[in-house]
C-alpha cells in the first residue's frame, strides 16, 4: 500500500526564505511521483513514528544537504491531486537555512534544478501545494505590514 494513493498520506514542506526575502524552490524531475516539471518548496512524506518537524528537517537535509531552523508553521493544507489519484495532508513550515550553508542538489534523480526566487518573480509552473503555500505566505507578509 502506498501513502497518498491507497490511503491519505501525511507530508511536510518548508518555505525557506533567505535574508533578501527570496524563496528556495526546486524543479521536480520526470521521475517524481506527481507534478513533474513543476517548481516547489522542498518537502516529502512523514515516516511512521516521525514527528513532522523532524521529517521536514530530514527531507531538506536529504534533498539539499543543508540544515534548517523552523520559524513557525505556515499552514496545513489538503493536497488533493485528482490527475494523479493522490491525497495528502500537508503541513508547511516557514524556515531559514542555518549558518550560511549553501543548498545543492543531493537527489538529481528527483530534482532538475534549484534557485532562489523573489516572491514577485516566481518560476512557472508551481506545484499545487506551493501555490497554496505562496498564497499563505503573501497573506502573512500583508498581515505583518499592517
Amino acid at each position: 500500500m502506498k501513502a497518498g494513493v491507497d490511503y491519505i498520506g501525511v507530508s511536510v514542506g518548508a518555505l525557506i526564505v533567505n535574508n533578501k526575502g527570496e524563496i528556495l524552490l526546486s524543479k521536480r524531475s520526470k521521475l517524481t511521483r506527481n507534478e513533474q516539471g513543476s517548481w516547489e518548496a522542498p518537502g516529502g512524506a512523514v515516516d511512521f513514528f516521525e514527528k513532522r518537524e523532524d521529517a521536514i528537517k530530514r527531507e531538506v537535509k536529504e534533498e539539499f544537504g543543508v540544515e534548517i531552523n523552523i520559524i513557525d508553521v505556515l499552514q496545513a493544507s489538503d493536497e488533493i491531486l485528482p490527475k494523479y489519484k493522490q491525497h495528502w495532508i500537508a503541513t508547511t513550515y516557514l524556515a531559514k537555512i542555518k549558518d550560511r550553508q549553501k543548498p545543492k542538489i543531493m537527489e538529481p534523480h528527483k530534482c532538475d534544478g534549484i534557485g532562489w526566487f523573489s516572491i514577485n518573480k516566481l518560476p512557472k509552473p508551481l506545484s499545487y501545494i506551493t501555490t497554496l503555500d505562496i498564497a499563505a505566505y503573501k497573506k502573512l507578509l500583508k498581515k505583518e505590514m499592517n
